[in-house]
């Protein structure tokens, strides 16, 4: 049987490039056949985290987050990192195998560095412990982001240089499976920009919340990069980041209607203006649904970590397993 798996941190407010690049992709996942799990990083948070009320609160957000978009724990395990802690032995069995020129070569990390994040040793062997939780529970796929993928690759990496060492001695063969990565289907959900024009992301400071909503949420799409040209002059939908954000919540039909009407220009084309209100509109209707679902969810803490302590029961019960495996592969069992 197929093992889907994923995982996201818990930095922060989750938003819009998290849920396009990464949440949607995880619902839609669990109408396949398969078992799956979804972890909230929080260990991973470490690394950037010094409040601990504050990482409290973004773990639950985190959960809620995912129930309201629509998550059935019914058909997957939901789970805090934080309740495996297998992981962190066989992210240490990983350590072992993995050479430091793999570990230098991680985009996410230089990324980070070059914009002003503050490097340290959990940032910068933060690919074991994701490899670790990739590799736990024999994952088959593992829907990312495209900004993921090469974690993904390392992890690979990882469960090769340790099957190579060590899987001859095990009976069956191997010490750990082969993931592959799966990116979404859309190309436009593939990069969601920030208010910037960037790529969106808590780090930078140019995203949006997914719940935003009201005077915040005009606010936020209001610092989206335009130019002076008035909407009587013809312009090239491509070259417009409010496109980009259309793109995500339109149909196809309404989305190329916008576009021919820039495109073309002239008296009755919209603005910028109209643009942005349209974004704003279609964010709300959007997310409505799963705003209110949210709300109900705050008010039922208990049903959260109900459904947050199920999930690890069972995950556990599979990282036991693939560690369990792997330590006798090297001797330690």
């Amino acid at each position: 049987m197929t093992t889907f798996l994923s995982g996201i941190q818990s930095s922060g407010y989750l938003h819009l490039g998290n849920y396009f690049g990464a949440i949607r992709q995880h619902i839609n996942a669990t109408s396949e056949a398969g078992d799956h799990f979804y972890f909230i990083a929080d260990y991973h948070s470490l690394t950037t985290s010094r409040n601990p009320d504050e990482l409290r609160e973004f773990v639950r957000e985190t959960a809620i987050t995912y129930l309201a978009l629509g998550l059935d724990p019914e058909k997957c395990s939901l789970f805090r990192q934080t309740d495996v802690p297998e992981v962190h032995e066989i992210a240490w069995l990983l350590s072992c195998v993995t050479g430091m020129g793999l570990l230098e070569r991680a985009h996410s990390y230089k990324d980070k560095v070059a914009n002003g994040v503050k490097p340290n040793v959990g940032l910068f062997t933060y690919p074991i412990l994701m490899a670790a939780d990739i590799l736990a529970y024999d994952s088959d796929i593992v829907p990312v982001g495209k900004d993921q993928i090469q974690h993904v690759e390392m992890a690979q990496d990882m469960a090769g240089y340790f099957n190579n060492t060590f899987g001859k001695y095990a009976p069956e063969g191997y010490a750990f499976c082969r993931p592959e990565y799966r990116m979404a289907a859309t190309k436009r959900f593939q990069k969601v920009p920030g208010v910037d024009g960037q790529k969106m992301s808590k780090s930078y400071g140019n995203s949006i919340w997914i719940f935003e909503s009201g005077k915040k949420l005009k606010k936020a799409i209001g610092r989206v990069p335009t130019d002076s040209r008035s909407p009587e002059d013809p312009k090239d939908p491509e070259e417009l980041v409010l496109f980009d954000f259309l793109a995500l919540f339109l149909g196809e039909e309404e989305l190329e209607d916008w576009k021919s009407r820039v495109r073309i220009g002239g008296e009755g084309a919209p603005g910028y203006g109209h643009l942005k209100m349209r974004v704003v509109e279609a964010m709300e209707e959007y997310f409505a649904p799963a705003r209110k679902r949210r709300e109900e969810l705050l008010d039922n803490p208990d049903e959260v970590e109900r459904i947050l302590q199920a999930g690890a029961k069972k995950a556990r019960a599979r990282a036991q397993v693939v560690r369990d495996r792997a330590m006798r592969a090297c001797g330690l069992k």
